[in-house]
């Protein structure tokens, strides 16, 4: 693949990402108002779940068939992909409602073990169980709808994924919404029925993204078609070894899928219970809700930019090194690592510098809700390279050290968990979280570098210099919101966080994007083939 193509495989994907992880945040703040925390805990409760039963359901298939299809269109064997994919489909029929019955019928058995032991006042098990029973109905969708993205991904072919998930998350959140409105102003119900129909939105929404790859399908099924000739190089690869192979793919894409909804259902199975045995068991819920609901779709935003990365990335990676081509394959990984450092770094450091007026302007002005934002922020950083890192062992046939290092950081996790609960409240369960993400990151750096023979220095050297240049806009951002602070102040309402936010933001983006013009950095980054293209685009609309 070429390196324009990948960029324009990879903007339109991180753009799309982009679009329905702002969505995901957007709904967050009329959701809020009609919940509230004890509604968010309640949402976590069961969606968090139903997100890893939906991992092991799909078995990691849209990149694992990504990865699939593009090996063997590499090999000009498109009738083998074609195999897989009808063969795929039966295969998640069943796996999704497999799912949906484990999830359905064992709802009333983890219920219990996410509520507080003492001095709870808001959700019950029952509440919890119905939560989780009507999110399940997703994995009936859901995972059909997945091997079908991963088919045309394998293909090169962004834009059904991207438009795919664009109107399954436009579906959802009208109807949750909706719903969520309904049953709170116009039936006088109560948030717990609210939270149980936003739940069962996932359901409704899926059915819309499905809707959206069939048109697709049935759009290029001719010209698919014609890809297999008689002339077409067909293995004799057996169904048995084609399933084999996929689900050496799909393994390992199953516990990167879910590293994070692990980490939240330790923190949902133990955030509760350490927070009680030091008697604050009475707001443990509530600032659950902030770390893991509200506050975590905040800090999603950058991470989704990797998460576009690494969803083009596997299948471009696999082709080169399929290939044998090693220097492309050093090119590409260096240019997504620095990528992903230069659009995350400055918006988890941004976040994380104007928490406060940031946590008030899109739910409402809280201490404790701008502090937990402070600290949780600058861990997006370490999701967004995980993932970037296992998507490029993967895309080498490494994937066991991808899983390796998930295991890692997951037990980091899971010894220290508890213990800095009970010494620092939430921040001990952000500090453990972002312990168990530097853990498996240095580990999946250590094999990158084993089994490429890639040299870093690079990378390393223009990683430094953005680092550099994120420090002094934190700087200038700190000393924009000083001299705002003596004309308005973040916690007097919306409107003033709103202004403080905007303000501090394009002060910030232009002194970091002039530092990078200056030195020339952006191009380097993205690429001089890019930016030539963007000055054009620019030069001629002026």
């Amino acid at each position: 693949m070429s390196d324009s193509k990948f960029l324009r495989g990879t903007l339109i994907v991180t753009l799309g990402t982009f679009l329905v992880k702002f969505l995901g945040m957007i709904y967050v703040i009329p959701f809020y108002q009609l919940v509230k925390e004890p509604g968010g805990a309640l949402y976590q409760y069961g969606y968090v779940p139903y997100t890893i039963f939906l991992s092991i359901a799909t078995a990691g298939v849209p990149l694992a068939v990504s990865k699939f299809v593009s090996k063997y269109n590499e090999l000009g064997d498109y009738h083998t992909s074609r195999r897989m994919f009808q063969s795929g489909l039966v295969l998640m029929t069943v796996t999704g409602f497999v799912s949906f019955i484990v999830l359905y019928l064992g709802a009333p058995l983890l219920a219990p073990h996410v509520l507080p032991v003492s001095g709870n006042e808001g959700n019950t098990v029952e509440d919890v169980t119905m939560v989780i029973r009507m999110v399940s109905f997703a994995l009936l969708v859901v995972p059909i709808m997945s091997l079908i993205r991963g088919f045309f991904q394998g293909h090169q072919s962004m834009g059904p994924t991207t438009l795919s998930q664009l109107v399954e998350q436009i579906v959802r959140i009208v109807f949750l919404l909706t719903a969520t409105y309904l049953v709170m102003e116009v039936f006088d119900g109560g948030y717990q029925t609210a939270v149980g129909w936003a739940t069962f939105a996932a359901f409704i929404g899926a059915l819309g993204g499905l809707a959206v790859l069939l048109w697709y399908w049935f759009q290029r099924k001719t010209h698919m078609d014609k890809l297999i000739t008689p002339r077409t190089q067909r293995s004799q690869i057996s169904t048995w070894s084609m399933y084999k192979e996929l689900l050496m793919y799909a393994g390992p894409f199953v516990f990167v899928g879910i590293a994070t909804p692990l980490y939240q259902q330790i923190d949902i199975l133990t955030f509760n219970k350490a927070m009680s045995w030091i008697n604050q068991g009475d707001i443990a819920e509530e600032l659950l809700s902030i770390f893991s609901m509200y506050g975590h779709k905040l800090i999603m935003i950058p991470v989704s930019l990797a998460t576009a990365f690494s969803l083009t990335l596997v299948p471009a990676i696999t082709k080169l090194h399929t290939a044998g081509d090693y220097k492309g394959l050093h090119r590409q990984i260096g240019q997504t690592l620095q990528m992903t450092t230069f659009l995350t770094l400055p918006a988890v450091v941004g976040i994380s510098v104007l928490a406060y007026p940031t946590y008030g302007m899109f739910y409402k002005s809280s201490h404790i809700g701008g502090e937990i934002l402070m600290w949780y922020a600058p861990v997006a950083i370490l999701f967004a390279f995980y993932s970037v890192n296992a998507a490029i062992l993967q895309g080498i046939n490494q994937q066991k050290y991808a899983v390796l290092s998930l295991g890692y950081g997951i037990l980091v996790k899971l010894v220290l968990n508890i213990p800095l609960i009970m010494l620092f409240e939430t921040q001990g369960a952000i500090i453990a979280t972002g312990l168990g993400y530097f853990v498996s990151i240095m580990y999946t750096f250590l094999k990158i570098k084993k089994h490429t023979s890639m040299n870093f220095s690079i990378v390393r050297r223009r990683v430094g210099l953005i680092a550099i240049f994120v420090a002094i806009m934190a700087i200038v951002v700190l000393f924009t919101q000083w001299i705002l602070s003596f004309f308005m102040i973040w916690n007097d309402g919306k409107l003033q966080c709103l202004l403080i936010v905007a303000i501090c933001a394009v002060v910030g983006g232009a002194v970091y994007l002039s530092l990078a013009w200056m030195t020339n950095l952006i191009t380097k980054v993205f690429g001089a083939e890019l930016m030539e293209k963007i000055q054009r685009k620019v030069l001629r609309r002026g």
